[in-house]
């Protein structure tokens, strides 16, 4: 192998194993049906009516071949007109009250499935609000859609129908072995051969069944990672030509995804195609041994009509155990997401505040993202209240780090981050980060309304959405739009310019009225004429706050109380503009280098 295509190689390798799941090795469907338990509980009324419901009609499914022997050996035979009567009114009433019986508990049951299966789904999706931000970084999007769409969906099947019908199929396998000795016990030891082929044939199909399930999931999975991304940089794809290479890409594991599919379909065949070959079979032996045994024509057909439904139920618990093997792969990957424990600032026991003049600080900070790549060294920094501290330096200093660790997005491997004197590890979640108002370079706008937006997931007051954009000097440029504030966010503010959408984030920040704010080079994507229009926003948002402001911009920052100047994850100097100017450290070559450059 040549070393380019070794190089290949191990690149799809890598790409598989990230955008794949690991696969499980044995599943305890016991423990997986337990957990499940908990989201069926709720809801045990419709289980017990679809079970209750259940047995009556597998009572009633029974009682037609028996039903069809006493009439054809007491009226046909007999040539009695009102047995046939009695016998076809018996039959079709029973079959008409089955049916009937049937759609209620299929409604009983497919309601509890859905249910049950919606509260699953808000669960997991609860769930993955409360990981820690870094948990995000090394899983592909498209694999936890997967976890929240597809299979759940898949569980849904066994919650609605799975478990519940391979209880009535058992039960009425049960009820025909039974009445099959109690017809003609030479004759059902006949039938009865057959089964111990048939019980060898799913055993050996079921091994490959479940595997070819996970590989299912693990396809959708990937395939749902590839779509999102390839849907979230179709700028770059169109901007690079990268059509054929993306298509080429999806082409690989649509194929795979495919051939996955074929091969569970062709399991199902095999199987199917064997029972029904065995229950002909077991027909044909019986009609043999009547030479030797002879019954009667009603008895015969009564046998013939169970040996039939015999070996239906022998037939579905096999599909059963398909649906089961799905539910069971999807299952294992729901549970094993609700097995992380890596929690985004988990509660804690609640800390009274340090009084004095320090808002927030980080004291011998050591951070990296990864194992032995570090990001942050030893950084001690502090802002008093009302304080506004820039944080300038080189890509990768560790600027934006610094932010993510005053609102816990991460955990410091080193040192401690205090707000107001307290560890941030003493506060819940929800408790340190109403002291934040956070401005982003790339404002998020969420499908909803301008006043939605503002409102960032509180119920959205208009009075004050309008006084917050009165403060700004928006309140007009939003007021023009047709329906206003109430106008429509299409997915991610694509319906609005960038400096309308940093506009919103600036509302929304001060909506939240925090003592802390953070601008992480919050006017980095607009023009510098945009950027002097937001000027008095800005001047707005940051009155009577502390303010952390992270600029690539040098010019933004020059009125700050305090510059720090980070370099290779370290604090490499602090102080006013003037004074840093005079020193001539890095901030001076930094920021001759920034005015150096053609305007």
């Amino acid at each position: 192998m040549s070393e380019a295509s070794a190089r290949t190689s191990r690149i799809e390798k890598i790409l598989r194993e990230f955008h794949e799941d690991a696969s499980f090795g044995k599943a305890y469907d016991l423990r997986l049906l337990r957990r499940l338990w908990q989201f069926v509980y709720p809801h045990r009324r419709l289980l017990y009516w679809s079970l209750i419901l259940g047995v009556v009609t597998v009572g009633f499914g029974l009682v037609r071949p028996l039903l069809m022997q006493w009439t054809i050996d007491s009226g046909v035979l007999a040539k009695d007109a009102n047995v046939l009567l009695v016998g076809a009114a018996s039959f079709a009433g029973v079959t008409l009250i089955e049916q009937l019986l049937t759609v209620v508990r299929t409604l009983a049951t497919q309601r509890l499935g859905a249910v049950a299966v919606s509260d699953l789904r808000s669960h997991v999706f609860a769930f993955l609000h409360r990981l820690r931000l870094g948990y995000f970084d090394g899983q592909p999007v498209g694999r936890l859609v997967t976890r929240v769409t597809n299979d759940t969906d898949a569980l849904m099947e066994l919650a609605s129908s799975g478990v519940l019908n391979i209880a009535t199929d058992l039960l009425k396998l049960i009820g025909i072995v039974v009445l099959m000795l109690t017809l003609d016990w030479q004759l059902s030891i006949v039938a009865f051969l057959a089964v111990p082929p048939v019980m060898i044939l799913v055993q050996v199909v079921r091994r490959y069944h479940r595997e070819a399930f996970r590989e299912i999931r693990a396809k959708t999975s990937r395939m749902n990672a590839n779509m999102n991304e390839q849907v979230s940089g179709m700028p770059v794809v169109q901007a690079f030509s990268r059509q054929e290479a993306a298509a080429e890409d999806f082409d690989k594991i649509n194929q795979a995804f495919r051939e996955a599919n074929i091969r569970s379909i062709k399991y199902d065949a095999m199987q199917d195609a064997a029972i029904d070959t065995v229950t002909a079979i077991c027909v044909a032996f019986i009609l043999l041994a009547l030479g030797f045994h002879p019954v009667s024509f009603g008895v015969l057909v009564a046998f013939i009509a169970y040996v039939r439904e015999f070996f239906e139920p022998i037939s579905l618990l096999a599909q059963r155990y398909t649906i089961l093997q799905s539910s069971m792969a999807g299952a294992e990957r729901i549970f094993a997401l609700l097995e992380v424990k890596e929690f985004d600032a988990p509660e804690t026991t609640p800390a009274a505040d340090s009084p004095g003049d320090t808002v927030i600080s980080l004291e011998g900070v050591d951070f990296s993202y990864k194992p032995g790549v570090p990001v942050l060294h030893d950084v001690s920094l502090f802002a008093r209240r009302g304080e506004k501290i820039a944080l300038v330096g080189p890509t990768g200093s560790g600027k934006t780090t610094i932010a993510s660790l005053l609102l816990r997005l991460y955990d410091v491997q080193a040192g401690v981050v205090r707000v107001n004197g307290r560890d941030v590890k003493s506060f819940s979640r929800d408790e340190l980060r109403r002291h934040f108002a956070a401005v982003p370079q790339d404002v998020f706008l969420f499908p909803g309304t301008v006043a939605d937006n503002i409102a960032a997931g509180e119920k959205p007051d208009l009075e004050r959405v309008e006084e917050v954009l009165l403060r700004i000097s928006a309140l007009e440029l939003f007021k023009d739009r047709p329906e206003g504030l109430l106008a429509n966010v299409e997915e991610r503010g694509s319906n609005f310019s960038a400096g309308e959408r940093q506009l919103i984030a600036f509302a929304r920040a001060l909506y939240r009225d925090a003592p802390v704010l953070i601008l992480d080079e919050a006017t980095a994507s607009i023009d510098s004429d945009t950027e002097a229009h937001l000027q008095t926003a800005l001047n707005e948002l940051m009155k009577d706050r502390t303010a952390i402001i992270i600029a690539h911009r040098l010019s933004t920052i020059q009125a700050a109380d305090r510059i720090i100047v980070l370099h290779k994850g370290r604090v490499a100097e602090q102080g006013t503009h003037e004074a840093l100017l005079a020193g001539q450290g890095l901030y001076a070559k930094l920021h001759a280098l920034h005015f150096s450059r053609p305007r």
